[in-house]
């Protein structure tokens, strides 16, 4: 195996994942990963450019950023690309109207985004509200358009919490997809154009980074 220094050479900069890489989330904030906030303070003490990329979608920014503080991560919400405020640039620059399948803790990101007539439906991990109901109203939205636009913030399959497993967004994603026979649009990892935006932020090119 090539030495680290060799390994290292040429990268600039290190894209961090945060649920089930920095913190297991769950009920009291979560818990961090032995290891991930000494990790993270050794990175920014480096060289290199950081960048925190999450899928999470039942909490603001603002909120994951003041969950982390508290488990002792320097971080801020300025260096962390998630996929609400990302979809929002895409909606006003689409001229969208969602309605909206989501979590009510990410709900504020979209204050400012016209939810009147909608005409495309933005999912993400919407928890307790994925219910029938819910589901059966998004469904009726995008059989209804001429040319239906299903958003979702990530694909994730499931994900793990301090009390185990959870369902993710992409399932009831792919239920949707099947149902009104249509291709969703994903925002959030895996994207390559999620990705690009994180490297962007902080002057990175794609040859030049890690991700973990």
């Amino acid at each position: 195996m090539a030495p680290l220094g060799e390994l290292l050479a040429g990268v600039r900069g290190v894209l961090l994942d945060i649920s089930g890489v920095l913190y297991d989330s769950g009920a009291g904030g979560g818990t961090a990963i032995a290891g991930s906030v000494e990790a993270v303070a050794r990175l920014k003490r480096s060289r290199l450019k950081v960048r925190f990329c999450t899928n999470e979608s039942q909490k603001s920014r603002a909120e994951l950023v003041g969950q982390l503080r508290r488990l002792g991560f320097d971080i801020s919400e300025g260096e962390v690309t998630a996929p609400a405020p990302a979809a929002c640039q895409i909606l006003k620059e689409r001229g969208l109207r969602p309605h909206l399948l989501i979590h009510d803790g990410v709900r504020s990101e979209f204050d400012q985004i016209d939810t009147s007539n909608p005409n495309c439906v933005v999912i993400a991990d919407a928890g307790e509200s994925f219910s029938y109901q819910n589901m059966n109203s998004a469904f009726q939205v995008l059989m209804e358009l001429e040319n239906p636009v299903l958003i979702s913030l990530g694909k994730g399959r499931y994900y793990k919490e301090t009390s185990g497993l959870m369902l993710d967004v992409g399932p009831y994603m792919k239920a949707l997809e099947y149902a009104c026979g249509i291709q969703a649009e994903v925002v959030g990892k895996p994207s390559p154009e999620f990705f690009k935006s994180a490297l962007q932020a902080i002057g990175v090119e794609a040859h030049q980074f890690l991700s973990m």
